[in-house]
């Protein structure tokens, strides 16, 4: 049975919740660009995902274990998930809808296709020395990010993910390869916005996003002009605007 998580949450702000899942990295601290300009309107959380979890239910058991911290006796939380963070999000938002007022999806999939390429990712960790995964990142930075992302957003990203740790990264691309919620996306009934970065070279995420927001009842797809895979740290990036534009009673 797996041990209790005790998740290292952090908040700022006083509105309604809003809970970040944190993507591959786990962290939760790639987040900090969007955190203080959604403050202003919410009570934003932010945590990180236990590097031990095995399966997609563990992961949405932290998450549901999150938001109730978050929000003891109020509202469910807006649930914003990013890559990753997106698939645990859905995952949540199928088992426990009752946690969550609204459902926001960046660059993400409800199957990550092909599975070959998690085979030779879990392939390439398990035999690439992990100090050398610095400069891997550094030498891919420009299929990652965004266009006008500056270089000290950049270092700053490097300095995060320098501390993830590969038995992290290896379980999550093990999740992913058992992950399908392809045939029960019908069954999001929440406000539900999908955000889909134009540039994304990791993930198809228009094609994605459009897959999805086909398949959710009444859905938004928002393309990202301009932007990659890791766009929330891009200055041109505004989540609370782009909430606030897709809707305003949030």
């Amino acid at each position: 049975m797996t041990a209790p998580y005790d998740p290292l949450i952090a908040m700022q702000g006083g509105g309604a919740p809003l809970v970040f899942v944190p993507g591959m990295d786990g962290t939760g601290r790639l987040f900090h660009r969007q955190v203080p300009l959604l403050a202003t309107r919410y009570r934003v959380a932010t945590y990180t995902l236990r590097d031990e979890a095995d399966r997609m239910d563990v992961l949405v058991a932290d998450l549901a274990r999150v938001i109730r911290a978050v929000t003891p006796g109020e509202a469910p939380a807006v649930v914003v998930g990013e890559s990753f963070g997106g698939a645990v999000a859905m995952s949540l938002a199928l088992t426990h809808p009752e946690l969550v007022r609204a459902l926001v999806v960046l660059n993400s999939f409800p199957r990550f296709l092909p599975q070959f390429r998690l085979q030779l990712a879990i392939a390439a960790l398990r035999l690439v020395p992990w100090q050398t995964m610095p400069l891997v990142r550094r030498l891919t930075a420009f299929r990652l990010h965004s266009r006008h992302t500056h270089r000290t957003e950049i270092r700053r990203f490097l300095e995060v993910t320098r501390e993830t740790r590969r038995h992290g990264y290896l379980a999550r691309l093990r999740i992913l390869q058992q992950y399908d919620v392809r045939e029960r996306l019908g069954a999001l009934r929440m406000p539900t916005l999908f955000l889909a970065s134009e540039l994304d070279h990791l993930v198809p995420s228009v094609r994605e996003g459009r897959y999805m927001a086909e398949r959710v009842p009444g859905a938004t797809l928002r393309v990202l002009t301009g932007h990659g895979h890791i766009c929330m740290i891009a200055p041109d990036f505004d989540l609370e605007r782009l909430l606030h534009d897709w809707r305003p009673d949030l």
